[in-house]
């Protein structure tokens, strides 16, 4: 039996060699060279091309390389009943945490405003409220989203969260379905978005969410770029309703050169970084899971196909 390979091309005979020294026992191949299709009981993939999957009559386990699975499902020659699992772990957590802490603390305290003057050599001396004077709300309370709100919490911001189903976290107020989703925006000054992306979430930054935010508020997005209606931000942004945007997520990625994001003065763009994985903890991760699945063991990481998370 054996294991095929869809990562980036800037890693892969990292991650290749990588799992192949934790699953000495199954071979693992590139995608692009899987040997006999029929002998592939594990997929490890990231964005896998439509139809690529079933390539193999006989797969047993897709694995996502990231904690979402959209891409996954985006396939719509996706075989059916096949389980999947997503990538999980400290290291992604804590690296999401800092970010959105990096963020949330760098709109809160006008760090763009502190720059700026400095290009102009202005002593400007800005009187910003402690963080419990700013209401920061987090949409998605799932592994990263909940992470992120209990940080904020922590550190001293008056933290709301918005999830599909009630989540309760210490010192995070709590608003579940859509039918909350008005009472919880009309207080956010600062937005985070973490939501898993389905057919529900998928646009849900849009201008109706806008104008339901308070005059001045932030949007931050490290969740998935099809999350958000672009051209309703840019107006949201035009018009003064909202501050600024941090977008860590693109409908298309690499964002294109001449993308209006990169040149807007409102608009922060990074990378797709928020939460990279790298090839030795994720593989470890990986390894780990597929172990024990094949040992028919619980799986805190196996995905709810109804849910499409």
């Amino acid at each position: 039996m054996s294991l095929v390979l869809r990562v980036g091309p800037a890693r892969a005979q990292w991650w290749l060699e990588h799992l192949q020294s934790l699953l000495p026992d199954i071979e693992c191949r590139p995608w692009d060279d899987p040997g006999d299709p029929a002998a592939v009981r594990y997929a490890v993939v990231w964005k896998p091309p439509a139809g690529g999957l079933k390539r193999f009559p006989n797969l047993e386990l897709i694995v996502s390389i990231g904690a979402g699975i959209d891409h996954v499902l985006a396939d719509p020659e996706l075989p059916q009943g096949i389980p999947i699992i997503r990538t999980t772990g400290d290291e992604l957590t804590q690296r999401m945490r800092e970010y959105v802490l990096m963020h949330v603390l760098r709109i809160h305290r006008q760090l763009p405003l502190v720059e700026a003057a400095q290009e102009k050599a202005e002593w400007l001396q800005i009187v910003i409220p402690p963080a419990t004077g700013r209401t920061v709300g987090v949409m998605g309370l799932g592994n990263l989203g909940g992470d992120a709100a209990r940080m904020l919490a922590t550190v001293g911001f008056k933290v709301r969260g918005w999830s599909r189903s009630p989540k309760l976290i210490d010192g995070v107020s709590p608003f579940a379905g859509f039918n909350a989703l008005e009472a919880f925006l009309s207080e956010c000054e600062i937005l985070v978005c973490l939501l898993p992306l389905t057919s529900e979430t998928r646009g849900i930054l849009n201008a109706d969410l806008f104008a339901k935010l308070p005059a001045g508020a932030s949007v931050i997005n490290a969740a998935r770029g099809e999350h958000l209606v672009e051209d309703d931000l840019l107006a949201a942004l035009d018009s003064g309703h909202l501050k600024s945007a941090t977008l860590d997520v693109f409908y298309e990625e690499p964002l294109p050169s001449k993308h209006p994001f990169w040149a807007h003065p409102k608009v922060l763009v990074t990378p797709h970084v928020a939460s990279m994985i790298d090839p030795e903890s994720g593989g470890k991760m990986i390894a780990a899971n597929i172990q024990r699945f094949i040992a028919g063991e619980p799986i805190a990481d196996l995905v709810d196909l109804e849910k499409g998370y």
